[in-house]
């Protein structure tokens, strides 16, 4: 079985759950999961965890995004992307300025509604199952920040319409179709999401994302896992501790230790700031958190 993170480019037409389907095949092994949901038609980067990497999993959805994203102005739908129902249709007349100046008041934190065609559960049923059934519920608004928005290009669209170009730098839980039809509003127009293309994610980057058709090839030729990113490399900016060799059997039972069971420690301590946990053989098996106030380190997740 192999263990690790493999950075896929996920092609239109496939969900997340199909890219992972189709891995199962390729790789021959069931114990697979992707680490958060891109829309069918959208393009780019979905690292996923292969054997002991799935418990990666929730730990890298909860990292921060980039995306390439096509906003249309003068469109709705009832997906808030082109896939939908029109719902409206209206000429444009904005010019570049009040465009860019409605864009940028939404950098920084604020509360995003999540649209009705997402995977989001609610009373244990997917908000799009329900939306398809024609059932719309009410949402609560989530927190959510963007770190930056850079327009890359403002253009004339069909009919009268404006297609902006925009580079989204964001937390997770993020859905960019929402944030066009926030903008949207806030411009006093209809607007949609054109395209979308995720260009790194969790710290993997789309020139290093491989297709299905690449990872078959490199099956085939025994070559796989020289692309497999192993699991500790996800946590390769955190500090890194090392166990004493009478103090390991703490580690292996997923104790809490303290600092004097440690042998070395490579980076700076802070409290509550998490670490690689290594045994004295320097084996990776764990990320812990640190307690400055008692000096003890306690389990996040274990790798063994």
């Amino acid at each position: 079985m192999i263990d690790g993170i493999l950075n896929v480019y996920k092609e239109p037409g496939f969900t997340s759950h199909d890219v992972v389907a189709k891995l199962r095949g390729i790789l021959r092994q069931k114990k697979i999961g992707h680490t958060g949901t891109l829309d069918p038609e959208a393009l780019g980067v979905l690292p996923v965890c292969l054997g002991k990497g799935t418990k990666l999993c929730d730990m890298l959805t909860d990292r921060d995004k980039v995306y390439e994203a096509q906003m249309i102005l003068g469109i709705a739908t009832d997906t808030l992307d082109m896939s939908g129902q029109v719902l409206k249709s209206e000429a444009v007349d904005l010019s570049p300025d009040e465009i860019t100046a409605a864009v940028d008041t939404f950098v920084g934190c604020y509360e995003q509604i999540p649209p009705m065609y997402s995977a989001l559960k609610v009373g244990g049923r997917k908000l799009c199952d329900l939306a398809r059934a024609g059932i719309e519920v009410e949402r609560k608004p989530r927190p959510v920040e963007i770190y930056s928005i850079d327009i890359k290009e403002i253009v004339p669209y069909n009919d009268h319409k404006i297609s902006v170009l925009m580079k989204v730098h964001c937390s997770k839980g993020t859905y960019i179709r929402s944030l066009c039809d926030d903008i949207g509003q806030k411009l006093g127009c209809p607007a949609v999401m054109g395209s979308l293309l995720r260009t790194v994610c969790a710290g993997f980057k789309l020139e290093d994302a491989l297709k299905l058709s690449e990872i078959e090839s490199l099956v085939r030729a025994n070559e796989i896992e020289k692309y497999v990113v192993p699991v500790e490399m996800a946590f390769q900016t955190l500090p890194g501790v090392y166990m004493k060799a009478d103090a390991s059997r703490f580690l292996y039972n997923g104790n809490p230790f303290e600092l004097n069971n440690v042998q070395k420690v490579s980076g700076i301590l802070s409290d509550g700031c998490r670490v690689r946990v290594y045994d004295h053989d320097g084996s990776f098996l764990a990320v812990y958190s640190y307690s400055e106030k008692d000096q003890k380190f306690r389990t996040i997740k274990m790798f063994l």
